[in-house]
């Protein structure tokens, strides 16, 4: 028997009600192919450092912000997730990816990978502006807080000074040599010509290695030795030597190989 008209025409919009519903509830589901700008405005990266602050970012959804979209596949959170994936979800060994590198990962081209690498070498050099705080220091550790993030991540050596007042507070910090993969040459004459133009009253002396290996090598022991005499003999005290590399610091004075 067939349904009189209006029952099959309530029927029809009760049907698509249904499916409109279904739709509507999919909105907010976020498939890996769908863009960002269907998303939850609360869960969208860019909305998200509005409404929450930047802080609340994760590392992929700052990343995220950096990249600007994803691709048809994925969004541009997945995205980031996937290369701090391949990271190791380290930022710092992110930012020793070269050009080439990123580029070789799917879904990312030159744009892209000039842009991440653009922001790594911001974040480097903050960490080489003045030390306004003028943080005193206690300990080595302090030191190395100070100058690690600047020099520890290198492919190449570099040579640096903590110049410090008679409190022990931080001056600033100053490279004296940049040299290759395996050393750098360190002329006393221009190190302490900086200390003395700085009107510092103690320096400690701070260099990394790139291969990671933090043993004192016979040329940085007899260098150490060599400074300290000079130091002394220009009332500069020598506190410490620092060797940094990516895994920690090795302290002279911790040592006491001073």
């Amino acid at each position: 028997m067939s349904l009189p008209h209006f029952y099959v025409k309530r029927y029809k919009t009760s049907e698509v009600w249904v499916k409109f519903k279904k739709v509507n509830h999919m909105k907010n589901y976020q498939s890996p192919g769908m863009g960002i700008k269907s998303w939850a405005e609360e869960d969208r990266p860019r909305e998200k450092l509005l409404l929450k602050g930047k802080q609340n970012l994760t590392d992929a959804e700052l990343l995220a912000i950096i990249l600007g979209s994803g691709s048809r596949e994925e969004t541009a959170v997945g995205l980031a997730k996937r290369l701090l994936k391949v990271a190791e979800n380290s930022l710092e060994k992110l930012s020793r990816l070269t050009l080439k590198e990123l580029m070789s990962f799917r879904g990312i081209g030159e744009a892209k990978a000039i842009n991440i690498m653009a922001v790594m070498e911001l974040g480097r050099r903050r960490q080489l502006t003045d030390v306004k705080a003028r943080p005193q220091l206690r300990s080595s550790q302090d030191a190395f807080d100070v100058i690690g993030p600047v020099i520890a991540d290198l492919d190449h050596e570099e040579f640096w000074i903590l110049l410090l007042n008679r409190a022990n507070r931080i001056i600033s910090r100053e490279q004296i040599s940049k040299g290759g993969t395996s050393g750098t040459v360190v002329d006393a004459k221009i190190l302490f010509r900086i200390a003395l133009e700085k009107q510092a009253s103690s320096i400690i002396l701070c260099h990394n290695h790139p291969s990671g290996n933090l043993r004192a090598s016979q040329a940085d022991l007899s260098l150490t030795k060599k400074l300290v005499e000079a130091g002394h003999h220009l009332d500069i005290m020598v506190l410490d030597h620092l060797i940094i590399a990516r895994s920690g610091y090795l302290s002279f004075a911790d040592e006491g190989m001073m």
